[in-house]
């Protein structure tokens, strides 16, 4: 009889209720106006490096594609999230309809596991071009950079739809307020009736593996490449060098540094409000994004001169 019920509660779960910041309902009043600036300038930034790489034929190389893809990146995880939080904070549109909700899990998952695999590609290219100059014409190719974007799309699709799928076949026995302001994978499986061992392995072993090994070819990368400038002689040589893979590094340092603060919140749980590992997440979606087409930009010569003859076209 129990069973049966279960089975049936489990049926009718047709949505879950976002629960944010319920220990801090404050924060959602002063955190929305930046959340919302800062998401009209990830959009309105990375639209405007796409259409200047698009529209500008001398950007037409392998390194301006790979940050197209990054941007592109940026704007779906963007999208994905922060509308919703907004809508909560300012409407108060908590529900969220279950095929919604593990479809975000999806998106967010993916595409964050593609935006580091899209840095560890790009760290590559930095090396080629820093440590085998000669040789970056024919390495780093177009059809390196289709191969590089197949790569970045199957290993992560593959390797990161397991998670919605383990979560999506659980019991939901009635319960349906989501502790968080987006639908992350063990905030989503903590509701179930079911054990979440599994959920809770393949997330750590599965994130573990793919920004871990990731950042290690990063690492690795930029040792190379600082190895390489260090022997350079040349006057100058060691600054247009460094310049080259300045703006590449400092784009992971955004994205890592509130990677490692999220992670270390989450450790050291106890000792810092649970809202705080949420305001994280949720930054972590939209800062870097803001961020990484401004860096450029303003780095990168070539693309403020695109940006400013896309500028005098439009006027």
């Amino acid at each position: 009889m129990t069973a049966h019920l279960n089975e049936t509660t489990s049926v009718e779960v047709s949505d879950f209720l976002l629960n944010c910041f319920v220990r801090s309902t404050s924060w959602q009043h002063w955190l929305s106006l930046p959340l919302s600036l800062l998401f009209l300038l990830a959009m309105g930034a990375n639209g405007i490096l796409l259409i200047t790489i698009w529209l500008e034929t001398s950007l037409h190389e392998p390194m301006y594609y790979l940050l197209s893809l990054l941007s592109l990146l940026d704007m779906v995880l963007c999208l994905t999230v922060i509308p919703k939080v907004l809508a909560i904070f300012w409407f108060d549109l908590r529900p969220i309809s279950f095929s919604a909700c593990f479809l975000q899990m999806f998106i967010m998952n993916c595409f964050f596991a593609m935006e580091s695999c899209t840095f560890m590609v790009m760290a590559y290219d930095r090396y080629v071009a820093i440590c085998h100059p000669l040789r970056y014409p024919s390495i780093i190719t177009d059809q390196f950079v289709a191969k590089a974007a197949i790569f970045i799309l199957v290993r992560n699709v593959l390797l990161t739809v397991p998670i919605p799928i383990l979560s999506v076949q659980l019991r939901y026995c009635g319960r349906t307020v989501i502790e968080n302001c987006i639908c992350a994978n063990m905030s989503v499986s903590r509701l179930s009736c079911d054990d979440i061992t599994i959920n809770r392995l393949y997330q750590f072993a599965g994130g573990w593996t793919l920004l871990g090994s990731d950042l290690i070819l990063i690492f690795l990368s930029y040792s190379f490449i600082l190895r390489a400038v260090l022997r350079l002689k040349a006057v100058g040589a060691m600054t247009k060098a460094l310049s080259t893979c300045g703006s590449h590094f400092i784009l992971i340092l955004f994205f890592s540094t509130i990677l490692l603060v999220f992670v270390l919140t989450h450790v050291a749980k106890k000792k810092v409000s649970p809202d705080v590992p949420i305001l994280l997440n949720i930054l972590h979606h939209v800062i870097p994004a803001a961020l990484n087409p401004i860096v450029y930009g303003v780095r990168t010569q070539e693309i403020k001169q695109g940006i400013q003859r896309l500028l005098k076209k439009g006027w």
